[in-house]
C-alpha cells in the first residue's frame, strides 16, 4: 500500500470548496446517499473533547447546523459548553453516544492527540462525517488507516488546520506555480511554543494525587498505556507527554507545511533525522516527554522536473540561518516557514527579497478562493466539494510526515524510508514506533 500524494493543480481545485450561493434541492436529485443532507437540510452535529479548540470548533458548526451532543470525559467541560446548547444530549463516553444516538451525521473530535484516532475511525465505520483537530492522528500507522477508512466511507472529512483555507495559502501555491521563486530547493519551518504551552523535556512526575470526581480518568487515557492520574497531563499540559501529545512538531507542523506540500506535490521523504536537546537528557526525561528543542531534517527525492527538497523543522527557539540575500536583516520570530527557491523565497505568502516583488507583483490567480475551513467541511457533508484539508487527498498524508520527524527524534538516528513497504530500512526501533499498540480493551 502507498499513499504518495500526487497533487496536481487539478486536485487542488477538486478539493478547495468554492463559495456559492446555496441550491435548495432535494438529496435524491443532488444524487446523494440515502439519508444524507441535502444542501438546505441542517446536520445533526455532535463535539467529541470541548476543553479547548473543540468549545471553538462545536460554536462554527453550529451557526447553521444543531448541536445535537457533548461528549468530553471531564463533566466540567461538557456541561459548561451544552449550556449553550439546549437540548444537546452530555455524554462521557464516545462509544456510548456513537451506539445511542443514530441520528448523529456528523462528529467534531477535539481530544488529547492519543485519542483522535479510535473516535475518528470509529466515526468513519459508522458513515459519519468527521472534523478532526491535527495532527490528526497520534503515530504514522494510524494516519494509514484513518486515509483508508475515510476512502471506504466516503463521508465529508477536514483536519484542523484552519490556515489552509487561507488566501496566504492559495498564494503560496500560484507564486510557486507561477515560476516567482524558480525551483524550489529548501524549506525552513519553526515554531516556538511556550512551555506552559506544551511541557516538556520533564520526566514523569513521581507523586499520585487522587483522580478529581468530575473526571472520568480511564476513559481520558483511552488506548494510551495505563499510568496514574496527574494535573501534569489533564487539562491542557498534556501536548509535550509522548503517550498523548506529539510535540512542538505535531502540534504546529500540520499547519505550517500544509501549503508547502500541496504547491510541491510532496509525498514521502526517503529520509529523516534529527538533533534535540533529548540527545543529552536522561532516559526519564526522553522516553516520557518531547525535547525542549530540535531541529528535524527531511530530504524529499527529486522527481520530474522537480529537484530534491530539504525540508528543516525548528522548535524551542532554534531557528533557520538568515538568507544571504537578506544580508543581516532577522526575519523569523513565533511560527513561520520559510521556501527558497533560486530566484527567490516566501516567508510565508510574502515574496522576498522586497527587488525580487517588485519584478514579479502578484501571480496570476488560479485557484478558487475558499468561504471558510468550516465551511468547507459542511457544504462537503452536504454534497458538496471535498475539503481543502480531507484526510483521503491532503491530511493523512501531511500527518504522517509530520509524526515521522517524532520517529527520528525519538531513535536519534537517521532514518531511510521505503515508501513501498511503508518501512525504515535501517531500523527495527523505529519501526516500532510507527503503529505502537493500543491498551488491552482499545481498539478501532
Amino acid at each position: 500500500m502507498s499513499i504518495r500524494n500526487r497533487l496536481s493543480r487539478r486536485d487542488f481545485l477538486a478539493s478547495s470548496t468554492v463559495a456559492g450561493a446555496a441550491m435548495f434541492v432535494s438529496s435524491r436529485a443532488l444524487g446523494l446517499q440515502e439519508g444524507q443532507p441535502s444542501a438546505n437540510e441542517r446536520l445533526n452535529v455532535a463535539a467529541i473533547g470541548v476543553g479547548g479548540m473543540g468549545r471553538h470548533d462545536i460554536a462554527q458548526a453550529a451557526k447553521t447546523e444543531n448541536v445535537v451532543a457533548i461528549c468530553d470525559v471531564d463533566r466540567r467541560f461538557a456541561e459548561d459548553v451544552a449550556k449553550n446548547y439546549p437540548g444537546a444530549a452530555i455524554y462521557a463516553d464516545f462509544r456510548k453516544m456513537l451506539e445511542e444516538r443514530k441520528d448523529i451525521d456528523a462528529v467534531m473530535i477535539a481530544t488529547p492527540d492519543h485519542n483522535h484516532a479510535i473516535i475518528t475511525l470509529t466515526a468513519l465505520k459508522l458513515g459519519k462525517h468527521v472534523f478532526c483537530q491535527k495532527p490528526l492522528t497520534h503515530s504514522v500507522g494510524e494516519a494509514l488507516r484513518v486515509k483508508e477508512a475515510a476512502a471506504q466511507a466516503k463521508t465529508a472529512t477536514q483536519m484542523g488546520n484552519q490556515g489552509q483555507a487561507s488566501e496566504g495559502a492559495r498564494l503560496i501555491c500560484e507564486y510557486i506555480w507561477s515560476g516567482a521563486i524558480g525551483k524550489v530547493r529548501e524549506i525552513h519551518s519553526w515554531s516556538n511554543r511556550r512551555p506552559d504551552i506544551s511541557p516538556r523535556g520533564i520526566p514523569r512526575p513521581a507523586d499520585t494525587p487522587p483522580v478529581p470526581d468530575y473526571l472520568n480518568w480511564d476513559l481520558w487515557l483511552g488506548p494510551a498505556k495505563a499510568r496514574p492520574y496527574h494535573p501534569a497531563y489533564h487539562p491542557f499540559a498534556w501536548r509535550g507527554w509522548w503517550d498523548f501529545g506529539t510535540g512542538v512538531l505535531g502540534d504546529i507542523g500540520c499547519h505550517n507545511l500544509s501549503a508547502a506540500f500541496k504547491a510541491l506535490k510532496l509525498g514521502w521523504p526517503s529520509s529523516v533525522e534529527a538533533c534535540s536537546t533529548h540527545w543529552s537528557a536522561p532516559a526519564e526525561v526522553k522516553t516520557e516527554t518531547a525535547p525542549a528543542a530540535s531541529i528535524v531534517t527531511y530530504r524529499f527525492a527529486a522527481e520530474g522536473d522537480r529537484p530534491e527538497i530539504i525540508l528543516r523543522w525548528y522548535d524551542g527557539g532554534m531557528m533557520p540561518p538568515i538568507p544571504a540575500a537578506l544580508g543581516d536583516r532577522n526575519i523569523f520570530d513565533g511560527d513561520g516557514t520559510l521556501i527558497v527557491g533560486d530566484d527567490g523565497m516566501l516567508l510565508g505568502a510574502t515574496l522576498l527579497p522586497e527587488k525580487r516583488a517588485q519584478e514579479v507583483g502578484k501571480p496570476p490567480q488560479v485557484l478558487p478562493r475558499s468561504p471558510g475551513h468550516y465551511e468547507e467541511w459542511i457544504q462537503a457533508c452536504k454534497g458538496g466539494q471535498p475539503a481543502g484539508s480531507n484526510f483521503v487527498d491532503h491530511a493523512a498524508q501531511l500527518a504522517a510526515v509530520v509524526l515521522m520527524g517524532n520517529v527520528a527524534i525519538r531513535t536519534e538516528k537517521k532514518l531511510f524510508w521505503d515508501a513501498e513497504k511503508l518501512r525504515f530500512t535501517n531500523s527495527d526501533e523505529a519501526n516500532a514506533l510507527l503503529d505502537p499498540p493500543y491498551r488491552e480493551g482499545w481498539s478501532a
